[in-house]
C-alpha cells in the first residue's frame, strides 16, 4: 500500500526535492573521477582485513530485494517477486514501484527520499571507484527517482526510458518547483499524516510547526545550489541559514535530521569551488566532526567497548554508517583543500577521519567482540533471523497458497534461519554493550533498512580503492 496520496502536497518535498543529486547531468555518474587520493597519497597496509569489494557489491545487492512494484526481467534477488502492483489505484493514480523502506511492506517517502539522497551523493564521491558495481548503483537509484516522479506528479508522468541528460533535467524541473512550493508553504509533512506514518516516521526534528522542516528546507537548497549553480539558492541560504539550523549543535545525520548532511555539503563549496560566503559552514563541519572524535575537545559522541559509535537503541547502525560515509567525505575535502580539522588546539588531519571511518566499517563487517558481521551474507558468521517480511516467510515458489497475516506471528517466534537471504542488508546492529540476541522479534536490533545500506556504498567503494580491490 502506498500512503502518500496527492491530497498532502508538502510531503512531495520529502519525497523528491532531495533527487536533485542526480541533477549535475554528466557531473553526478562521472566517467572520469577527479580523485586527490592519488595526488595526496596516504598510506595503507597492503592487505586489508575485509574483502570490502564483495561488501560493495552486496551492500547494492540488497535494494533488490526491496524492491516493489513489476520487476525487471535481470532482477537478481530471486525470491522477491512482483509485488505492489495496484498501489495508487484507489486515488486512480500510478504509484507502483519504489522501495520498501525496512522489513514490512510499506513504502515510506520521508525516509525513501534521504535514501536516494544518499546512494546519489554515494555515487557523486566515489562512484568513479566503483567499475563494474556503478551501473548497479545507477539502477537502484533509478528505481527510487521513477517512483519519487510519480509521486509528485498528477497525471504520473511516463516518460522513463529517457538518456540520463534529458532525465536528469526532468528531476532539475521536478526538484525546483518542488521545493518552492514547500517553501511558500511551510510545515512538517507529517502533520497531516500522522496517523500513518507516526511514530515510525514523524518528522521530529526542530521545534514546532513549519521549524520541523527546517532541516529539509537547508538540505534541499544546498543541493540544489550545487546542482543548479544558479545564485539565487546561494543567496537563499545566506539569508536563511540560521533560522533553519545552521550553526545548531547537533551530531546526528539521518532520515529525520539532515542538519549535519548540509553542512558538510555546503563546506565543499568552500572548501572546493571556493565560494568564500560559505565559510562558517566549514566551523559548522569542524565542530561536528570535533563531537565524534574520541578523546577531542568537546566530544559528546559514545562509544561501545568493541568500539562502535553508539546513537541509540533503536536502529543504531544507520548512525554509523551515515556518519563515517561523511568522515570519508569531509577527508576528501579537506585533503583537496590542504586543511585539516581544529579540535580545541589539537590537528585532526583527514587521515584520522579514515582511519576512524574504517574502524566503524570494519566493526560493521565482522571485527567486533561477537566476531559476527551486520551485513547478511557477508563472512562466515551473519544474523540468520532478520526482522524482515519477504525474508522470514516462504517465497511464493515454496508456497503458493496465500498466508494470512495472523500467520505470520509463529514465523515471526520460530527460532528458525530465515528461508531467504536478504544478500547485503545491515540490521540494526548490536546494544551498547555489543551484545546481539539474533531475534526476528527485536526489530530494533535485527531489521534492516534501505536508509542503513545508502551511505555504506559509497564508503565501501572507497575502501575497496584504497587497497586495491577495485
Amino acid at each position: 500500500m502506498a500512503l502518500f496520496g496527492f491530497s498532502f502536497p508538502l510531503v512531495f518535498l520529502l519525497l523528491s526535492c532531495f533527487t536533485t543529486l542526480l541533477l549535475c547531468n554528466a557531473n553526478a555518474f562521472p566517467g572520469h573521477y577527479h580523485n586527490p587520493i592519488q595526488r595526496h597519497r596516504h598510506r595503507h597496509p597492503r592487505f586489508a582485513s575485509h574483502n570490502y569489494r564483495d561488501a560493495l557489491t552486496k551492500s547494492i545487492l540488497f535494494f533488490e530485494g526491496q524492491r516493489s512494484g513489476k520487476l525487471p526481467s535481470n532482477q537478481r534477488i530471486s525470491w522477491r517477486r512482483d509485488s505492489g502492483l495496484s498501489d495508487g489505484s484507489a486515488l486512480h493514480v500510478d504509484l507502483v514501484g519504489g522501495y520498501y523502506d525496512a522489513g514490512d511492506n510499506v513504502k515510506f517517502g520521508f525516509p525513501m527520499a534521504f535514501t536516494t539522497t544518499m546512494l546519489s551523493w554515494s555515487v557523486i564521491e566515489f562512484g568513479g571507484l566503483m567499475k563494474g558495481e556503478l551501473q548497479n548503483a545507477k539502477e537502484a537509484i533509478r528505481w527510487a527517482t521513477d517512483y519519487l516522479l510519480k509521486a509528485t506528479a498528477h497525471p504520473a508522468p511516463s516518460m522513463f526510458r529517457r538518456s540520463d541528460p534529458t532525465y536528469s533535467k526532468l528531476l532539475a524541473r521536478r526538484a525546483i518547483s518542488v521545493f518552492e512550493f514547500a517553501d511558500k508553504h511551510r510545515g512538517a509533512y507529517s502533520t497531516g499524516l500522522k496517523k500513518y506514518v507516526c511514530p515510525f516516521y514523524c518528522d521530529y526534528s526542530g521545534f514546532r510547526g513549519w521549524l520541523n522542516l527546517k532541516d529539509e528546507l537547508l538540505w534541499a537548497a544546498a543541493w540544489l545550489q550545487k546542482a543548479t549553480k544558479n545564485p539565487a539558492y546561494l543567496n537563499y541560504i545566506q539569508a536563511n541559514g540560521q533560522i533553519l539550523g545552521a550553526a545548531e549543535f547537533d551530531n546526528t545525520f539521518g532520515w529525520d535530521n539532515k542538519h549535519v548532511g548540509a553542512r558538510i555539503l555546503l563546506s565543499k563549496a568552500f572548501l572546493i569551488q571556493k565560494v568564500r560566503s560559505l565559510h562558517d559552514y566549514k566551523g559548522h563541519a569542524d565542530s561536528f566532526i570535533c563531537s565524534i572524535i574520541p578523546g577531542a575537545s568537546y566530544s559528546s559522541a559514545q562509544y561501545t567497548p568493541g568500539g562502535l559509535l553508539f546513537k541509540m537503541n533503536d536502529s543504531n547502525m544507520q548512525y554509523v554508517t551515515s556518519t563515517s560515509f561523511l568522515l570519508l567525505s569531509y577527508a576528501k575535502y579537506l585533503t583537496t583543500a590542504r586543511q585539516v580539522v581544529n579540535c580545541g588546539g589539537t590537528a585532526i588531519t583527514p587521515r584520522r577521519l579514515r582511519a576512524i571511518a574504517k574502524r566503524q566499517v570494519d566493526y560493521l563487517l565482522g571485527d567486533n567482540p561477537l566476531r559476527m558481521s551486520y551485513m547478511v551474507g557477508y563472512g562466515p558468521r551473519y544474523p540468520q533471523r532478520i526482522h524482515h517480511r519477504g525474508s522470514s516467510l516462504p517465497s511464493i515458489a515454496a508456497h503458493p497458497a496465500k498466508i494470512q497475516c495472523s500467520s505470520g506471528f509463529s514465523v515471526m517466534r520460530s527460532q528458525s534461519p530465515n528461508p531467504n537471504i536478504l544478500v547485503g542488508a545491515v540490521i540494526g546492529g548490536p546494544d551498547q554493550h555489543d551484545r546481539f540476541p539474533d531475534q526476528r522479534s527485536d526489530y530494533e536490533q535485527s531489521e534492516p533498512a534501505t536508509y542503513i545500506n545508502a551511505p555504506l556504498v559509497g564508503t565501501l567503494a572507497y575502501l575497496a580503492h584504497s587497497f586495491g580491490q577495485m
